[in-house]
């Protein structure tokens, strides 16, 4: 192999792996301590030029205090790890209905981005079959997921702490899930 080639194929892996370790924008950033299988804190750059209405209820959600104690509860290796139930979703209660609920907020219209891709490293909003129905809940890619792009709303990049987000404890739900035990904002 030439020196170029190799030179380029080593970018290549470089580049794919730093992809989850985005550069942190204007913000906000959106700090998350997680305790379980995984802990330790991911720190999530919020897009707010994308998606300014998802930003805008996560950060209210989030400085609220309604995202602290609240489970991931759906974890799926190779995909993603969801989370943000905060009507059903607190740890030390019944998360028979996690992944049901929201917040009391109204929901979110779609903000679909063209022109940005669901690949690791990438938070975007759960929802359900209907595209202005996310509310609370968000997801972060463990992998591509391109086949999500243009039908969720992209509005972060995890920018440090994604060695945390691969430790999180796989399951639907998981039989002990790890929690988001404080969430805070970072203008």
């Amino acid at each position: 192999m030439s020196r170029k080639l190799l030179l380029s194929a080593l970018f290549a892996g470089f580049a794919a792996s730093a992809q989850a370790q985005a550069v942190d924008g204007p913000g906000p950033n959106l700090v998350i301590e997680v305790a379980g299988a995984a802990n330790g804190t991911v720190v999530i750059d919020l897009l707010p030029d994308v998606a300014p209405k998802h930003v805008a209820q996560i950060v209210a959600l989030a400085k609220s205090g309604a995202y602290d104690g609240v489970v991931f509860h759906r974890v799926i290796d190779g995909f993603m790890a969801q989370t943000g139930d905060v009507r059903y979703g607190k740890a030390g209660g019944d998360l028979s209905l996690a992944g049901t609920g929201d917040s009391d907020l109204p929901n979110i219209p779609a903000e679909f981005s063209t022109d940005l891709s669901f690949q690791r490293g990438v938070v975007g909003a759960a929802r359900a079959n209907d595209p202005n129905s996310a509310n609370s809940q968000f997801f972060i890619m463990f992998a591509d997921g391109s086949f999500l792009d243009g039908q969720y709303t992209i509005f972060g990049n995890v920018i440090s702490g994604m060695e945390v987000v691969d430790a999180i404890q796989r399951g639907e739900p998981p039989a002990k899930p790890d929690v988001m035990v404080k969430v805070t904002v970072q203008e």
